[in-house]
């Protein structure tokens, strides 16, 4: 599970069994059509490894439902913050 962030600071988080593969396709920039085209360059900023593959994808799913802010506190290791980030407003 990776999380990379584009360069209009927006982030974009995914699976893939080679990460360094993965991240070099996004800033390849092959398909013009793809959300990422013109956000390249694009930075790996965060990682975690499973032997796992569908731990994985509940992990990427997890975080793929987090608040901006909530992720940028994981990536800042601001671990204490998440709690707080999580609770709905109301």
């Amino acid at each position: 599970m990776y999380i990379v962030e584009y360069n209009d600071r927006s982030f974009y988080t995914g699976v893939s069994n080679d990460i360094e593969r993965r991240v070099a396709e996004h800033n390849d920039g092959l398909n013009k059509k793809a959300y990422t085209y013109t956000r390249r360059p694009v930075k790996l900023v965060y990682h975690e490894g499973y032997t796992d593959r569908y731990y994985a994808i509940a992990r990427e799913k997890q975080r793929k439902g987090w608040s901006r802010k909530k992720k940028i506190a994981m990536l800042n290791g601001e671990w204490d913050k998440l709690p707080k980030l999580s609770k709905p407003k109301g």
